[in-house]
């Protein structure tokens, strides 16, 4: 060494004199002679001012005590670039710059960098699927990739056993039901609770049932279980594998798998909550769905429903069936009579739904009274002005009784559209029926009218979604009254379940792309021929088309 400033003392404690390789680290030593070799042949270049380096990239970097230090060095020549006292082959000059808080620096930017990857990844990938299962697998795999060498979700039992998810170092993922006790794991029973929140826990996975350390995996040296909270209910649990020994997280290592489980607690509560909301949704709407129809009591019946809203199953629009009662009757009593009933309530959608599956349970409830309609329609009035609700609704009441080859109908409407009659021969007919709208006032009225239907004549109720669907060509006119009628009369002699078909696809024809009301629509049809008993060829036997 030729030439020092004070720095370069202290750093390497040596004076004029000293040999370089004597004194620097190998890594600086090694620099010096590769940058000789190098610039052999080669002009020097002027050694620059007080400057510095000048920008120059460096020639190596390394390590010294604790420190760690960039090397730029170039070849020394005098001020005039004619070489000088201390120019040569050998003469270097080296700069070093201490780059510990740098490199510092930029590992903790680029582990910050992977961490906001890591949590990006995995909100993109919980938050697209509302499925329990699938951020199950989603939260093991990204777990076993970033966080630990393999990984287990736990979630809350479901049935007969935990719902766990398994990946391990080759990311795939095994997903089983297993009938475990989390209290066989330290600290996994109180991570299942989810609350109050509890820090991860490391255990010793000896410590631990195979089921939970995994030692197929080749056997595990550390083990923590951390908690997966949810949004006001346990999301379950997730385990952290490592294949070498470790008794604690590692620069930010806690912080990230703390957010890591936050966002995978929370996806997996809200697909939690969405199955149960699900399930729950599917239980309710069995039973405000409309029937099946196909016969009732020997007689054709089709029906078409449609609610207002394209995603909708349900809506303020309703028909139910209820076959006669079997018992038998006594001495010159009319033979039992099956009932058909069309309603619409006040409104749309989920709320005017829940109104409707109240309004069939009391119809249900009332269905022994159906003999006298009027009584029927005062008791369902009744409860709907004690209920709390302020909707209404309209239905038409519809008795039906076989006698031969014929069909006796008892049509009771309360502020419903009046049913049509549909003959064999085309011909429309209007029913002389009408009433008060139920839940509404206190006293109520209504007409009964009794219309006969011959072989292949056909009674249509309907709701106003039929006759108030606007559209057309100038795209608000309603379909009406008049129309529908018209079009009826091509119907004649239709089976039920052509002629409902057709009227519903001729209202959706003139709705096009406008909203629309809810729309439903029942035919009962007398049938055109029957066949006598099997025994003793008497009587009227069952209904046949």
């Amino acid at each position: 060494m030729t030439e020092l400033n004070d720095a370069a003392r202290a750093l390497f404690g040596a004076g004029l004199g000293a040999r370089l390789p004597d004194v620097a680290p190998e890594w600086l030593a090694e620099a010096h002679r590769s940058l000789a070799a190098r610039s052999s042949g080669v002009p020097p270049v002027a050694a620059p001012g007080a400057g510095g380096p000048q920008g120059a990239a460096p020639v190596a970097q390394g390590p010294i005590g604790e420190r760690v230090f960039e090397a730029h060095g170039a070849p020394l020549t005098g001020p005039d670039g004619s070489g000088g006292p201390l120019s040569g082959r050998d003469a270097t000059i080296w700069w070093l710059v201490d780059v510990t808080e740098h490199r510092r620096l930029e590992r903790e930017l680029a582990a910050e960098r992977e961490r906001t990857a890591l949590l990006a990844e995995a909100s993109g990938q919980l938050l697209a699927s509302l499925n329990l299962d699938r951020c199950m697998e989603v939260t093991a795999r990204l777990a076993a990739r970033h966080l630990a060498d393999a990984a287990m979700v736990i979630a809350p039992r479901s049935g007969h056993g935990h719902p766990v998810a398994c990946c391990g170092p080759d990311g795939r993922v095994e997903y089983r039901e297993l009938r475990v006790d989390p209290a066989e794991v330290p600290g996994l029973a109180e991570a299942m609770r989810g609350f109050p929140p509890v820090p991860p826990r490391w255990v010793d996975p000896a410590a631990a049932p195979d089921w939970a350390a995994r030692r197929s995996l080749g056997g595990p040296r550390a083990m923590a279980v951390a908690t997966l909270p949810g949004h006001g209910m346990p999301a379950g649990a997730l385990v952290l594998l490592w294949k070498d020994a470790r008794e604690g997280f590692s620069g930010g290592e806690e912080r990230l798998t703390h957010l890591f489980a936050a966002r995978a607690g929370a996806a997996m509560s809200m697909a939690r909550v969405y199955a149960e909301q699900t399930s729950i949704t599917e239980t309710l709407m069995h039973d405000l769905l409309p029937p099946r129809t196909g016969g009732l009591d020997g007689v054709e019946l089709a029906a078409r429903y449609q609610p207002s809203g394209g995603g909708d199953r349900v809506g303020g629009d309703f028909y139910d069936l209820y076959p006669a009662e079997e018992e038998p009757v006594a001495g010159p009593e009319p033979a039992p009579e099956a009932l058909v009933v069309l309603g619409d309530v006040c409104g749309k959608g989920l709320e005017a739904a829940v109104l409707t599956g109240k309004i069939r349970n009391t119809l249900r409830a009332l269905f022994p009274l159906s003999g006298d309609h009027q009584r029927v329609l005062k008791l369902l009035n009744r409860a709907l002005l004690n209920s709390e609700t302020t909707r209404f609704v309209t239905l038409v009441l519809a008795s039906i009784r076989r006698e031969g080859g014929n069909v006796r109908l008892r049509l009771t409407s309360a502020g419903h559209t009046g049913p049509l009659i549909v003959r064999a021969d085309g011909e429309v007919e209007s029913v002389d029926t009408g009433g008060s709208l139920i839940g509404v006032l206190e006293d109520i009225t209504s007409t009964t009218a009794t219309v006969l239907l011959e072989p292949g004549d056909t009674c249509l109720l309907y709701t106003d979604g039929i006759t108030e669907a606007a559209g057309g060509p100038l795209g608000g006119e309603m379909f009406g009254d008049e129309r529908l009628r018209d079009e009826l009369r091509r119907c004649g002699g239709m089976p039920p379940q052509a002629l409902v078909e057709r009227v519903h696809m001729l209202a959706a024809e003139w709705v096009g792309d406008n909203h629309h009301d809810d729309m439903a629509m029942i035919a009962i049809t007398a049938p055109r021929r029957f066949h006598l008993s099997a025994v003793g060829g008497q009587g009227p036997g069952r209904y046949t088309a």
